[in-house]
């Protein structure tokens, strides 16, 4: 199984029409996990854009996931998946994945919380810590539900929603250490630069904690 503990930077994209340019740009800039997260998108169109990513991040060895269809990560040969908690079972995913497989699972609340320690997980997102656009009618949850997943998962627990330079430090603070970024990267005019930088924000705010 592909090890999460020190990976820290977890790009969740949609298709666009410079794919493969902007997720090797982003892994340049420090981004070490890679997810295809498009709703719009019929099976073909996933299938495509997901052929695209995984591409660029096997050349650069980093782990890509599948958002949703564990029927796709396995059919594409995929790291893993992601499942929220409308979608397919951790247990379904790992019958159909296998052992190796990374597979996530959000989380939003205590009561999930609950029920996700008992998974077969490989890592928890916990959020979003603020409402975001790209989890539209979802209230944010604020630092301290983030932590205190972080705190009692005996997984990686990745943070969501508005994580940004300037966001870090207070997350870190809080206990954080593993992030997913959405718009702060695929809103970038230059993407490698801004990864760089939330790259830079984050292992130089962990090492002051050690």
């Amino acid at each position: 199984m592909i090890g999460l503990a020190d990976r820290s930077l977890y790009l969740c994209t949609p298709e666009r029409k410079d794919l493969e340019a902007f997720v090797a740009d982003c892994i340049a800039g420090g981004v070490d996990i890679v997810q295809l997260r498009d709703k719009q998108l019929d099976d073909a169109g996933l299938r495509h854009a997901a052929t695209r990513i995984q591409a660029v991040c096997r050349e650069h060895g980093v782990p890509f996931i599948m958002n949703d269809r564990p029927d796709l990560a396995v059919e594409l040969g995929a790291d893993g998946v992601h499942v929220g908690q409308d979608d397919a079972s951790v247990s379904l995913c790992r019958e159909i994945l296998g052992p190796d497989a990374i597979i996530g699972l959000s989380t939003h609340a205590l009561p999930e919380l609950e029920i996700a320690l008992g998974e077969d997980a490989s890592y928890l997102s916990a959020g979003p810590v603020i409402s975001t656009p790209t989890k539209p009618g979802r209230p944010g949850t604020g630092v301290g539900y983030a932590a205190t997943a972080s705190q009692r998962a005996r997984v990686p627990v990745f943070v969501t929603g508005g994580v940004s330079p300037e966001a870090v430090p207070e997350l870190v603070a809080a206990g954080l250490r593993h992030f997913v970024v959405v718009r702060y990267l695929t809103e970038a005019a230059n993407p490698r630069r801004a990864a760089s930088l939330l790259r830079s924000v984050i292992d130089e705010t962990l090492f002051a904690q050690r």
